[in-house]
């Protein structure tokens, strides 16, 4: 599939559900942003997936660092993205999704929208493979339409070593035979839509499986929660509704600015996400 989406892609998107894969990064720009997340990783006391790392670094580091700034408002994605959803566009979070060789960490069937309580469910998520993402190692399935079926019920803290936080899984019976491995080269990305049933399987290769999970929403979207403005980052277009706090660009990793803005960011995300949670069980 070309950078640019054609109107056959989406209308694919709007059937399927998801677009993949679609190209942003050469493997040579994908490998020089992994040797950063590495630096990273071992600036903060190890890799993300180690228990002994601040868990907070998985998340939202799109407010924390110049370089993940970059990739979320790289000019490939978001001009994807605007076809889908339109020229405003919120960031409203972003996750590392890292498993390691041999990992067992996996994600059961579940839907992006069930824990972040934003309406119309029009936000989209670009996942971008930092090295390639394959069967083999535990790369994203998608269930064709299945975004059609509305919101199902899940519930949380039920999937053991889950890449997701919140260890959710839907709880009622998936056909899985339909299912599609949407397998990306390392600087490709995927995107799906925020109702649309996906899981992925352990990594059993020799190396890590890392990808970046990017939440885009138009700026017309709305959260439910009742306790907080939530954050989120303005990075097309303008936002003239407010519905969220918008957070700044940082300037330089890292420095003061940009770590006193991503601590509010990650409280409160986390607080929304953990209302959210508490919710809908």
């Amino acid at each position: 599939m070309p950078t640019r989406l054609s109107t056959a892609d989406v209308e694919r998107y709007a059937r399927d559900g998801f677009l993949a894969p679609v190209t942003a990064l050469t493997r040579d720009e994908a490998s020089a942003y992994r040797a950063k997340l590495e630096a990273f990783e071992r600036t903060v006391g190890g890799p993300l997936t180690s228990e002994a790392t601040d868990a907070r670094y998985r998340s939202r580091t799109h407010v924390l660092l110049a370089w993940v700034h970059e990739l979320v408002r790289h000019p490939a994605i978001l001009d994807a993205v605007e076809k889908l959803i339109g020229p405003d566009i919120l960031v409203y979070t972003s996750t590392w999704f890292i498993k390691e060789p041999d990992s067992s960490a996996i994600a059961a069937w579940h839907q992006d929208a069930t824990y972040f309580g934003l309406r119309p469910y029009v936000h989209v998520t670009a996942w971008l493979a930092l090295t390639d993402a394959t069967a083999e190692n535990g790369c994203m399935e998608f269930l064709p339409g299945s975004h059609r079926r509305g919101q199902l019920p899940h519930r949380a803290g039920v999937v053991a070593g889950s890449v997701n936080r919140a260890g959710q899984a839907i709880t009622v019976q998936v056909d899985d035979a339909p299912a599609v491995h949407a397998s990306l080269s390392a600087g490709e990305f995927s995107l799906h839509h925020t109702l649309l049933l996906h899981r992925s399987a352990p990594n059993r290769s020799r190396d890590r499986r890392i990808g970046l999970a990017i939440s885009y929403v138009p700026a017309h979207v709305q959260h439910l929660g009742v306790k907080h403005q939530t954050p989120a980052m303005l990075v097309r277009g303008v936002d003239t509704f407010g519905h969220f706090q918008l957070e700044p660009a940082p300037a330089a990793d890292f420095d003061e600015s940009a770590r006193a803005a991503y601590a509010r960011s990650y409280e409160g995300y986390r607080a929304a996400y953990a209302e959210q949670v508490a919710l809908q069980g």
